[in-house]
C-alpha cells in the first residue's frame, strides 16, 4: 500500500489523530520515533527553524519543497505539507502541488489568505475571494499525479468575515474537490465543536498553545467528529 492510500485510510471522521508539526528532518525523526502515525511539515515551523522568523510568508516554495524532500528521506510515515496560499494564483498553486508531490508529500494544504500570508492566529490577515480559492483547489486537484494525494483546503475567513461565512467557504471548497477541510482559529468551544456537524466530512483542527482557539482534549474533539488535530506553540 502506498503512503497516499494509507493516509486516506487513516483520515476518517472522528478518528481524532494527533498530527505534530515539524520544521526539519531531525524533528520529524523524533515525531516518528514517538509513534505518531502522521505528521505535518509546518510552514510556521520551517520559517521559525530555518530563517528564525515568524510565520509571515517568507519561505519560498522551492525552499519548502527542499525541506519536504529532506523530511521524506528521514521518515516513513505520511506527510501533510503546508503549501500556504499556493504561493500565488491558481497557476502558482498548480506548480506548488507538483513540486510538493514530487518532494514526497502525501497530502498538501492550501489556504485562502492573500499572499504573502500570515500565521492564522496573527491579527491583520486578509483572504482572497471564495471564487479565487475555488479556482486554486480545482487547479490543485487537476495538478496531482496520484489521485490518492489529498488536498486540504483551509480557510482563514473566520477572523475577517465571521463564523457562518467560514462554514460557507468550507462547503464551497469541499464541492470544488478538497478531500478534507480546516477552518482556522474559531474563537469559542461551541464554534470548534460545531464545525464537523455543520460541514460533514473530514476536518483538521489546530490546537495552538497561546493562540485564539480554546484548547480541547483529543477525546472531545474526536467525539465531535474531528479527524485529526495539529498541536503547536503560537509562533
Amino acid at each position: 500500500m502506498t503512503l497516499n492510500k494509507l493516509f486516506r485510510q487513516q483520515l476518517t471522521v472522528g478518528a481524532g489523530h494527533i498530527m505534530p508539526g515539524a520544521g526539519n528532518a531531525l524533528a520529524a525523526r523524533f515525531i516518528a520515533a514517538a509513534g505518531h502515525k502522521m505528521m505535518l511539515v509546518s510552514g510556521a515551523a520551517v520559517a521559525n527553524n530555518y530563517l528564525g522568523v515568524p510565520d509571515l510568508g517568507l519561505v519560498s516554495v522551492t525552499e519548502l519543497a527542499e525541506h519536504v524532500a529532506a523530511i521524506r528521506e528521514a521518515v516513513d510515515i505520511p506527510i501533510l505539507a503546508d503549501g500556504d496560499t499556493g504561493f500565488g494564483n491558481a497557476i502558482n498553486a498548480r506548480r506548488t502541488i507538483r513540486l510538493l508531490e514530487r518532494a514526497g508529500a502525501n497530502a498538501i494544504m492550501l489556504e485562502d489568505q492573500t499572499y504573502p500570508k500570515r500565521c492564522g492566529h496573527f491579527d491583520g490577515k486578509d483572504v482572497v475571494s471564495t471564487q479565487e480559492m475555488v479556482s486554486k483547489i480545482k487547479a490543485a486537484v487537476d495538478a496531482r499525479h496520484d489521485p490518492d494525494l489529498m488536498i486540504l483546503a483551509r480557510t482563514d475567513s473566520r477572523a475577517i468575515e465571521g463564523f457562518e461565512a467560514s462554514l460557507d467557504r468550507a462547503r464551497a471548497y469541499q464541492e470544488a474537490g478538497a478531500d478534507f477541510l480546516f477552518i482556522e482559529a474559531p474563537l469559542t468551544k461551541e464554534e470548534l465543536l460545531a464545525i464537523p456537524k455543520a460541514v460533514p466530512g473530514i476536518h483538521l483542527c489546530n490546537m495552538v498553545i497561546g493562540g485564539k482557539t480554546p484548547l480541547l482534549p483529543r477525546e472531545e474533539l474526536a467525539a465531535a467528529g474531528v479527524g485529526v488535530q495539529q498541536l503547536r506553540l503560537f509562533a
